[in-house]
């Protein structure tokens, strides 16, 4: 008894060892993301589908706050050697990380390397020039590619009378409602997120105009900022009056006016087409997704609308398995399942044709009207060297100056031409910076 005893407790041990072997045999990716709320949760949720769906590899995932902290986060650690594996930038970023000598390892090697094959034509153009060199080789996951689109909340809009079966289309048209919301004492009749980026950046693209010269940064470090045409400036302008009216309420730099909408108070706002995620978590009201408006009276409107958003980068100084590993957790973020899924729960767009298809095929968007929008206004007509995207150095900081300027002329402080002009002076100032480090 005491040989089969010791038989039996000597087998448990083997047991032990052998699991704790297969436990420290696992190999684990770090993910350093900037996703916070309702997109954090589905973010956690791809994870723990991924980690379920296999025994060899675990991706550990950690909100490293905002996107410029989470920027900052992956720089700091890069210089003490201790990077995570996958950091993901915003696209404002892109210059910058491609710029980083020796930081980053371009997806397109590591999935070649994992076995995975990529083939960029799989992808989304509109997303995928975006991130990849113009020879067309992939240099990050496009992991959340988003548009700006508008919101209505239609309760609002029912109480002053405006058409919710017809909504506006231009910026003329918007300002129509604007005057009867306002009328009708609402509060907020027009907010806006990521003000730079949504009626600057993606405006100038959906007119054709150039943000900056040399295809918007696209085709060498030594462009120009030009975002201070006659266009623009009426643009500024109209808001400018809006806010001094009281139809336009600002609510900070990034999508902190969000919020106001969400909870009712606002009928319109510019924002991602990602805000989706929390509009239908929370909103407790009837509301609709349209275009971004624009003026018919410039000749090329509407064209195509800029990607907004972020991709996620393998950061550099890893082993061959540790690459496996991310080549392998990016592959499965690849599938049409899971893309449609991330697609329909956040707004932000399918990056692949198969996961469009497949969105489609399940009836999504005859179920939700104008969850479409986005990949519509993104892809419906060829892109030129002014819609194509920006590739700008220093970027985070000239957003930084915009802001600024634009902060200017909603208090009422400067004319939107004065704003306007001294964004681009000051920004080129940190373009030549840039140029000047990365020669």
């Amino acid at each position: 008894m005491l040989l089969r005893k010791t038989a039996f407790a000597a087998g448990v041990f083997a047991a032990a060892l052998t699991g704790a072997s297969a436990a420290y045999a696992q190999t684990e990716i770090q993910w350093w993301h900037a996703m916070g709320g309702r997109l954090g949760e589905i973010l956690q949720g791809q994870v723990d589908q991924f980690n379920a769906s296999q025994k060899d590899y675990k991706v550990v995932a950690t909100n490293k706050g905002n996107y410029s902290e989470t920027l900052n986060a992956g720089v700091a650690a890069f210089r003490a050697k201790q990077q995570p594996h996958l950091l993901q930038v915003y696209e404002v970023g892109t210059a910058s990380m491609m710029a980083a000598k020796g930081a980053v390892k371009p997806v397109y090697e590591v999935m070649n390397e994992g076995g995975f094959p990529f083939d960029p034509k799989n992808y989304l153009s509109a997303v995928t020039s975006y991130y990849s060199t113009l020879d067309g080789r992939m240099l990050s996951f496009p992991y959340n590619s988003s548009t700006t689109v508008m919101y209505v909340n239609k309760d609002l809009f029912k109480k002053a009378g405006v058409d919710t079966e017809k909504l506006p289309r231009t910026w003329p048209e918007v300002g129509a409602a604007l005057d009867k919301l306002k009328a009708a004492g609402v509060e907020c009749p027009m907010t806006t997120s990521w003000q730079s980026w949504a009626h600057l950046e993606n405006f100038s693209a959906y007119h054709n105009l150039p943000f900056a010269t040399k295809a918007n940064g696209m085709n060498g470090m030594d462009a120009e900022l030009a975002f201070n045409g006659q266009y623009q400036i009426r643009h500024i302008d109209n808001m400018g009056k809006w806010s001094k009216e009281g139809k336009f309420i600002y609510g900070g730099r990034r999508n902190e006016a969000a919020a106001r909408f969400r909870s009712g108070d606002c009928a319109i706002m510019v924002e991602s087409s990602a805000g989706y995620a929390g509009v239908k978590n929370e909103a407790k009201f009837d509301f609709a997704i349209t275009n971004l408006p624009y003026y018919d009276d410039v000749p090329d409107a509407p064209l195509n609308t800029m990607i907004g958003g972020a991709s996620v980068w393998v950061m550099a100084g890893h082993s061959a398995q540790e690459y496996k590993a991310v080549a392998t957790f990016l592959n499965f973020l690849s599938s049409p399942e899971m893309q449609a899924d991330w697609h329909q729960k956040t707004g932000y767009l399918p990056i692949t044709p198969a996961s469009y298809e497949l969105t489609k095929k399940q009836g999504f968007y005859e179920k939700n009207p104008g969850t479409d929008i986005a990949i519509i206004q993104m892809t419906g007509k060829a892109p030129t060297d002014n819609s194509k995207g920006l590739r700008l150095g220093s970027f985070d900081q000239i957003r930084t100056i915009i802001d600024e300027e634009l902060e200017g002329v909603w208090a009422g402080q400067k004319t939107a031409k004065v704003a306007l002009d001294n964004a681009v002076a000051r920004g080129n100032e940190l373009l030549r910076r840039f140029e000047r480090a990365n020669k």
